[in-house]
Parts: C-alpha cells; structure tokens; sequence
C-alpha cells in the first residue's frame, strides 16, 4: 500500500485533509500561535522585545519567585529531576507525601492525591466515579477537559444554565433514574472570571443525593481568608464537596494539579484512575518546591490583599470601555474579560453571522496592545461561544499599581484608534446606534 508522503496531492491524503482544516481555521480568525518567551512574568521577551504581560495565571506573583527556585533546586538534589516511575511502583517520593497531606490540609479535606495535570486529574475523578449508564450535570460554562472527562468516561453528559442552581436541581430532578449524578462545576470560571455558588449547589446535591465535584484551578491561593479557594470564601464546610480538584500551576507558581477528598475517594482513585496509574509521578523537585509555595500563601497575605486593589483599580478604570461597545464581565477574580460587543462586528468579514467581525476586532486590540508592548492574547471560539470574543486580562500580585494604570491608558487609546477607524471605513456609524 502506498504510504503518505508530505506533498501528496490526492484529495484523502494526511497533508491535504489537514492543510484543508487549517486553512478554515485561518479563514475563521482562528489560527493560533506559540510565542517563544524568555524572562519571568509579568515581564517577558519575545524576539527580543520586552512586553507587559497580563495573560498570565500567575496570580501571585510565585512562578518567579526566587524562593521557589532555591527550593526547586534543593529538591532536585535531595530527590532527583524525574520521579522515574509511577507512584505505584517506585515513584513516590517523601516530597510527593508531604505535599499531599499539606495540600489536604489547604482544602480542608482529609487526604489530597497529586496528578501531573488538572486534565489528568479531571479525567482520573469522572472516569473512576461514574461509568456508562452514569450522568455527569455541568454548569453549561465549565472547562474543556472536565467535559471531555465526561465523554471518556462513557457517562451521559447533560449541563444546567451556567451558575443557576435552580435550574441544577430542576435537573437533577428529571435525572433521579439514573444509576449515578455527579454535579461538575468549575469554583472559578476560566474565560469569565465568575464564581459558582458552591452552597446553592450542595444543597440541591444533598437533596437528590447526587455528588458534588468542585474543580477550583483558579480560585486555590487567591480566594478565601487563607488561600484556601471557592469553597473558604464562601464559608462552605469542605466536607460537602465530594471531590474537590486544584492545580498547582496557577497561583502557586509550579506545575502539576491534585485532587483532595474523603479517605475513601482518594483509595479509590490510586486503585482505579488510570491516568494516576499510568503516568510517571510529578517531578519530586517541583513538589518540594510547591511547599515553599504553600508557605508564601500562609505566610503572605498581603500578596492576596494587593491583588484585590489591583482588581477594584482595574474595574473601575476599565468601566469607562462600555461607551465604546467593550464590556467587563462581572467578575470579582483576578480573571478579568473584556468583551467585545456586538458593534464591532463585521458582515462578511468571516465566521457565520458576521461572528468573523466579532473575533476580528479582538485580534486587533490585541495587536494594538502589542504595539505599544503589552501582551493580553485574544480569546476566541470554540473556547468561548460565538459573538463573545473577548481580551481575557488576568492580574497578578506581581503587578504594580502604575502598570494597571499604563495598561488602562493604552487600553482606551487603542480602542478609541480602532473605533475610529472602523467608523470611518462602515460610514461614521456611531457606537450607540450600530450596537441598538
């Protein structure tokens, strides 16, 4: 059989059928691309050009943090780079043990279990809680890799309008045959920077004896009086969530992610999570280090309280966008989208329903940003539903005030420029009317 080489032309072949995808994708304002960077965050390099960045989930400050260096380093020496096998079979190391149980005590649950990432973590809870004939009930907004979680899983996928409880329990409701439910929500939504009512959803769990999985990747370390996450913020007993999900990527600077629950769960999840079982354990010097990360979170509040006057100074400099059709989320995290409105849209110019407009106008405030040497990327579909393209500005406690000022600034010129522009080539539409 003749194999497929690069530059065949037949219509079936892997380089025309993949060539074929790409260019939709491009023709979509779509196409994506890495950036090789070089520096610490908030600060990077590309090609040699410095930027600002606020796209980064760096949100205290930690992954530069010359602390958690040091104790990467010492972490390498005591244990090595690599864990060299599975938990399961010689992988686990004294680090990996003192951070479980730390991490449990975070979360107010009795034991944690560390995974080499939130999807592997994800995909370990639903694939062990729930089979073919199961239900999983997701908040309509929750991230990809809990949804694709699901569908591995071989359970029925069915979702709740996003953050409505009621309508969570009036589900629940209609699903009271299924064999199992276990209710998924995000603590902190990734695009929107909203927050699930944790309470509202536990009670509607206990009431239909359905499970309740929390995955608070985004809200670990920022919110809640210790850093604790959704659940403290919201004086939520830990003990209500079933499986509470967290990543150790984000606000503390590392890598990897966890999964905290019951004594029961986490057993269960060694015996029976394929992706714990058959991955090579978390690098023991990152775990060693995400310690010294632990520490800072007990130990310096104060990174959390600049960080709430970073995301109040935001707000209320960035409110004044609306007059241009740019809309704020209202989101109280450090998750702060800025999306673009209607008027921007272009028929014609891509995408069905002049969607293409919609995503075009955001790579191009992205683009300005970039000029003037601030990095927020734009965000498109899929990873937001269609019309609702957005520049997804994240803050961090590393930042300083005077850079959200200098943010703010450019921010308003840059859309001013390009709202002018484009009023110039629609006729002299004026924003109110083209968005009525």
């Amino acid at each position: 059989m003749k194999s497929v080489m690069q530059g065949d032309t037949r219509k079936d072949s892997l380089e025309c059928v993949l060539a074929a995808r790409l260019a939709r994708q491009h023709a979509l304002q779509r196409y994506r691309r890495r950036h090789t960077t070089a520096g610490k965050g908030p600060h990077f390099l590309r090609q040699g050009q410095g930027y600002l960045t606020f796209c980064s989930n760096d949100y205290l400050g930690l992954a530069g943090d010359p602390r958690l260096a040091e104790a990467l380093a010492e972490g390498a020496r005591r244990f090595g780079t690599g864990g060299g096998a599975s938990h399961l079979v010689c992988g686990h190391s004294e680090a990996h043990e003192i951070l479980e149980a730390r991490l449990a005590a975070l979360t107010g649950q009795p034991r944690a279990l560390l995974f080499s990432s939130g999807y592997q973590a994800n995909l370990g809870v639903i694939s062990t809680l729930l089979g073919r004939g199961d239900v999983a009930l997701h908040d309509r907004l929750n991230h990809a890799s809990l949804l694709d979680a699901t569908r591995l899983a071989g359970a029925s996928l069915v979702r709740f309008a996003h953050r409505d409880a009621v309508d969570c329990g009036e589900r629940l409701s209609s699903l009271a045959t299924a064999r199992r439910t276990l209710v998924v929500t995000d603590g902190v939504f990734s695009m929107d920077g909203d927050v699930a009512d944790l309470p509202a959803l536990a009670a509607r769990c206990e009431r239909h004896r359905a499970w309740l999985m929390v995955d608070d990747a985004h809200g670990l370390g920022v919110l809640g009086t210790d850093g604790g996450g959704t659940w403290q913020a919201q004086s939520l007993e830990p003990g209500r969530i079933a499986a509470s999900v967290g990543t150790l990527g984000k606000a503390l600077g590392t890598q990897g992610a966890f999964v905290a629950g019951s004594e029961t769960l986490i057993e269960a999840l060694i015996q029976f999570a394929r992706p714990y079982i058959y991955t090579t354990s978390l690098s023991p010097a990152l775990a060693w280090a995400t310690l010294t990360s632990l520490d800072i979170v007990r130990d310096e509040p104060e990174r959390r309280a600049h960080l709430s006057t970073l995301i109040e100074r935001f707000r209320l400099q960035a409110a004044g966008l609306a007059e241009l059709d740019l809309h704020l989320a209202p989101s109280i995290t450090p998750i702060q989208p800025l999306i673009v409105g209607p008027s921007w849209s272009v028929p014609g110019s891509g995408g069905q329903g002049g969607q293409g407009g919609n995503e075009a106008a955001a790579l191009a405030l992205a683009a300005a940003l970039e000029r003037a040497a601030i990095w927020c990327s734009a965000i498109r579909p899929p990873t937001v539903p269609a019309g609702t393209s957005r520049l997804r500005f994240t803050l961090s406690a590393a930042h300083t005030l005077e850079e959200v000022d200098r943010l703010i600034g450019v921010l308003f010129d840059a859309a001013r420029r390009l709202r002018s522009a484009r009023e110039t080539l629609t006729g002299g539409t004026s924003t109110r009317e083209a968005s009525t």
